[in-house]
């Protein structure tokens, strides 16, 4: 790659520059090996790839099929009922669309996340509050916490991403119906299942049934992820018929296109590949982390996405390790410093083949270690150490205090808080539920024999972190509580009004202090959930 391949870092409002601009920097047409973007590099399959090829010409010329016609196949797929489903131009457009309808005056996202769910609603001037994961217990969410924290800020959006990226912490499906029921007061609750269907830590892991009997949920799915597809845009959300289609009849005719049309009309002649892809990234990511906790001083976190998400040794800095790796060995690694919540210090390593993974563990060698193994590398005066998109981040947030409006924070600050919202508008309610046939059975394919489990005592422990130079400590953050959840109706004992914007609620940060804020005491190895079950095509147990 070209030496001067960190000016795209510089001169892009996104995390990383497109494949498209790295493959013209490269000058011969060919693009770095990516473990950058999450995808699946099992499917689509050469033959689907080829198929697709074929047709190009007619995919390409003609207009495709309204999205009812496309929902409707995709539906008929995953045995869903198409009233409760909206497909939207990527999973994006249809978190712009719940910004924009359904979100009043506040959401509350666990940090470090996908990005899009703090910077949108902070854009059209929503109040985000932000409920830092800390290092020190892994970034695993304590629902009970955050429960806490939702109420005592007055949140009435709550979002929870699961698996989570960049960390691919996973939270079971008992406890998430636990939770949505706890916050049934709320406006709205959405389950960002993007990544779910790599995991493989429970048989039926989905909450989708759950979602589509209670009026205040949304689940989030993406066809891009799963399908390694992320040039199509496609995704989908399923809940009761009431917000779906309130969804739906905001989207625009066209707004899925022929690629997507054509993709989804295959699925069904390709459900046994699709189903050996999964499996096959899951052994993968075991394998992958295998090898990447035998570098000294390389902490990998345990996940169930399609990703890993791992701390550089100490004194190794992110933006030279992710520069370093694409002008020496042609590896692209996502950098997570523009991440609130997190810093340059970690990466997301994208799971891909053997081969893959080899390659991106001697470059990973060379880049930290030189010719002594074990020795990081310091902080060196090369490359870009400060990350793409973290300027912007980090202006928005520290004039608004995640306010999303410019001097809201300071106008609150000065009169001691902020005016009561309005009356929470009622959306409509649903009909009495209606009783939607349950997914058929998925098909049995053969299971490939599963490769043995690597005990604890192969992941290495986490070195310790140094003690940090004496810094202002920010407020201290939520205090434990009991293991059940807050019932809906203790919300009469908080206070009734958000708390403003630039004032910390109790036990709570607002979201500058947020940034960067991670524990100082290294995650322990938890070991690896069970591999082996997982879903079908359908994204049922199989």
């Amino acid at each position: 790659m070209a030496e001067n391949v960190t000016s795209l870092f510089r001169s892009t409002a996104a995390h990383s520059p497109s494949m498209a601009a790295l493959t013209r920097e490269g000058g011969d047409g060919a693009g770095p090996i990516d473990f950058c973007i999450p995808c699946n590099p099992y499917f689509p399959t050469p033959a689907m790839f080829d198929d697709m090829a074929g047709r190009l010409r007619d995919i390409v010329t003609y207009y495709p099929s309204s999205a009812d016609t496309i929902t409707a196949e995709l539906c008929n797929l995953l045995q869903l009922p198409p009233q409760a489903v909206a497909m939207g131009n990527g999973s994006t457009e249809l978190i712009t669309w719940i910004d924009h309808l359904m979100v009043r005056e506040s959401l509350a996202i666990p940090v470090p996340t996908f990005g899009r769910w703090t910077d949108q609603p902070m854009e059209t001037g929503k109040r985000v509050d932000m409920f830092p994961l800390q290092e020190s217990s892994g970034f695993a969410l304590d629902l009970a916490q955050y429960a806490e924290f939702i109420r005592a800020r007055g949140t009435r959006v709550a979002v929870i991403c699961n698996p989570n990226n960049p960390d691919g912490g996973y939270l079971h499906k008992h406890a998430l119906v636990q939770f949505m029921d706890a916050m049934a007061d709320r406006d709205l609750i959405v389950i960002d299942e993007s990544f779910l269907e790599f995991a493989d830590a429970e048989q039926e892991p989905s909450v989708v049934q759950e979602a589509m009997l209670r009026p205040n949920v949304i689940v989030l799915r993406s066809l891009g992820k799963n399908f390694g597809l992320h040039g199509i845009r496609f995704g989908y959300l399923v809940a009761n018929p009431a917000l779906a289609g309130r969804i739906r009849s905001m989207l625009p005719k066209w707004n899925l296109n022929a690629f997507a049309e054509h993709v989804v009309f295959m699925l069904k002649n390709h459900g046994q590949e699709y189903a050996q892809s999964l499996h096959q990234v899951r052994r993968d990511r075991l394998d992958m982390a295998s090898q990447l906790s035998a570098l000294p001083g390389l902490t990998v976190y345990p996940s169930q996405g399609n990703f890993l998400f791992v701390r550089l040794p100490v004194g190794a800095e992110g933006t030279v390790v992710r520069d370093r790796l694409l002008t020496e060995h042609r590896i692209l690694v996502r950098e997570c410093g523009n991440k609130i919540g997190s810093s340059s210090r970690f990466l997301r390593l994208v799971v891909r083949p053997q081969v893959d993974v080899r390659r991106l563990v001697s470059g990973l060698e060379q880049v930290l270690y030189g010719t002594r193994r074990g020795a990081a590398v310091p902080e060196l005066g090369t490359g870009t150490n400060y990350s793409s998109g973290t300027a912007a981040v980090d202006r928005l947030v520290g004039q608004t205090n995640g306010a999303g409006v410019q001097g809201l924070a300071a106008q609150a600050m000065a009169s001691g808080g902020m005016p009561q919202p309005a009356a929470a508008q009622a959306y409509p309610q649903p009909a009495a539920a209606q009783a939607y046939p349950q997914p058929v059975a998925a098909q049995a394919y053969p299971q490939p024999v599963p490769p043995a489990q690597p005990t604890p005592a192969q992941m290495p422990q986490p070195i310790p972190a140094p003690q940090p130079i004496p810094a202002p400590q920010p407020v201290p953050a939520p205090q434990p509580v009991p293991a059940q959840f807050p019932a809906a109706a203790a919300s009469a004992a908080q206070p009734t009004g958000p708390t403003p914007p630039g004032v910390p609620a109790r036990g709570g940060l607002t979201a500058a202090q947020v940034r960067g804020t991670n524990g100082l005491t290294p995650a322990p190895a938890t070991g690896w959930p069970n591999a082996g079950s997982w879903p079908s095509a359908a994204g049922q147990a199989g």
